[in-house]
């Protein structure tokens, strides 16, 4: 029997669902839930139909899993424990800070609904997450270190589309080599933001705009690019959608850490993603996530989850003989 997923959402990460779900032969699109008009939207699949957010709930008894792939970071605190009330739910809810809150609402919406909720899915948090913690079981006298990048980091662009006089932009998040590399050695080094990455800014200018003003807003902007070298360059419509128009990421996740009576030995522990697309491959987390939620929910699970709490054996949809044989 196949996993009937639903998608609240439809932007870039939900044409990415839709994408993962046709991937796997034990999922089916069932609906898509939109805010906009519902025929404005036209899917990749044939066959399924978009309703309305205000609809959702006519569809509460023919969807396994609903993954929340629309709205923004302000949007999924309100989205999850609310949807976690009719289905299991999977988001991708991403600001590191807010996460124990953001657990805390939909454990209780999830729990007293009898469903399964996975919060905090994709790549960080979500793989990178689980890495972190792998390494720092296996060599708890290390340090941890992420890096992103090199790639377009989607907010960070939203931020400077939002500054008077911009038309449109993208921004890239770099590693600094020379930091990589002192990480890599094992040294331990200490670290500062700015220390470890840079920031890239291309930007299409309103015509008449003053770019020194536009400049001095994104350079100074806190919490986006106050403490990070930044550069900003001025380009024409044209030369941003043939050279900037994908939506690649990835980055690094390393633990460097000894070994020995005397901590004699050192060891480097490396994780790295190269993303030729960051909603996609998010979205095929999702989806292998939801596997998890659909499976943990048959056998009684409910209340909310992280991916500290999901075995791997769950995310597979190969059986466990099989695993053992072929993948242990």
């Amino acid at each position: 029997m196949s996993i009937r997923i639903g998608i609240l959402g439809y932007g870039n990460l939900g044409r990415g669902v839709e994408c993962a779900v046709k991937h796997n032969p034990d999922m089916e699109l069932k609906a898509v839930f939109t805010r906009r008009d519902p025929s404005s939207l036209s899917l990749l699949t044939e066959g399924v139909k978009v309703y309305s957010v205000n609809d959702i709930l006519t569809m509460k008894d023919e969807i396994d899993v609903m993954i929340i792939c629309g709205g923004s970071a302000t949007d999924l605190p309100k989205q999850t424990p609310e949807m976690a009330k009719y289905f299991n739910v999977i988001d991708s809810f991403d600001t590191h800070a807010k996460i124990p809150e953001h657990f805390e609402a939909v454990d209780r919406s999830a729990f007293e609904s009898g469903h399964v909720a996975v919060i905090s899915v994709g790549w960080d948090p979500g793989m990178f997450s689980l890495n972190r913690l792998y390494a720092d079981a296996v060599l708890p006298g290390g340090k941890d270190y992420t890096f992103w990048g090199r790639g377009v980091s989607q907010g960070h662009s939203d931020a400077i589309r939002r500054i008077p006089g911009v038309r449109d932009a993208r921004q890239y998040t770099i590693p600094v080599e020379s930091a990589l590399e002192a990480v890599r050695s094992g040294s331990q080094p200490e670290l500062t933001t700015r220390q470890k990455h840079t920031r890239e800014c291309f930007v299409v200018a309103e015509e008449g705009a003053d770019q020194d003003a536009i400049r001095e807003a994104i350079v100074t902007m806190p919490n986006y690019f106050a403490d990070y070298d930044t550069t900003v360059h001025f380009i024409s419509q044209e030369e941003l959608l043939r050279d900037h128009a994908g939506i690649p990421h990835g980055g690094f996740v390393i633990r460097t850490g000894t070994t020995g009576m005397e901590d004699e030995h050192s060891h480097v522990i490396e994780y790295s993603l190269k993303l030729d697309s960051n909603p996609e491959f998010t979205a095929s987390v999702l989806a292998a996530y939801a596997r998890a939620a659909y499976r943990m929910n048959k056998e009684g699970a409910k209340g909310c989850k992280t991916v500290f709490d999901i075995a791997p054996a769950y995310l597979s949809p190969k059986d466990g003989a099989y695993l053992r044989k072929h993948m242990l």
